[in-house]
Order: structure tokens, then C-alpha cells, then sequence
């Protein structure tokens, strides 16, 4: 039986702990922008374009993640 733990870690090309870095770096930046937008809610003027312009770019990096580990 394969370890559940494994299984999607190694599907994408990483460790467990490779893969466990990764989200906890892709969680504290939405916690981020969640902070971010909310602040802009109450104050528009305030992270003008900070939220969608951090999104995109975690896209595309996340995007070029999955290229690669497609390749391997």
C-alpha cells in the first residue's frame, strides 16, 4: 500500500517535506493577501492591485512548477 502521505508529493516531482515547504509558503501568502485585501475593503486607496498582482504571479510560478515535474 502506498504511503498516503507520499503519494501527491511524489505525483508533482518533491518530497514530502519539499511539498510540505511549498504549501506552507503558498498558505502564509494568502494569508497575506487576505490581510492585504481586506484592508483594501475598508481603505481603497490602500493595496491598490496588490492581491491580483500576487495571484497572477503565483500562478504562473505555479504553472512552470507543474511544466516541470511534467517533464521529469
Amino acid at each position: 500500500m502506498a504511503n498516503i502521505f507520499n503519494q501527491h508529493p511524489k505525483e508533482v516531482g518533491e518530497t514530502y517535506l519539499q511539498h510540505l515547504w511549498a504549501a506552507w509558503k503558498y498558505s502564509f501568502t494568502f494569508l497575506l493577501l487576505f490581510v492585504a485585501a481586506f484592508i483594501h475593503s475598508i481603505f481603497p486607496f490602500l493595496f491598490k492591485g496588490t492581491s491580483s498582482a500576487k495571484v497572477m504571479a503565483m500562478a504562473e510560478h505555479m504553472k512552470a512548477r507543474k511544466e516541470k515535474w511534467k517533464k521529469e
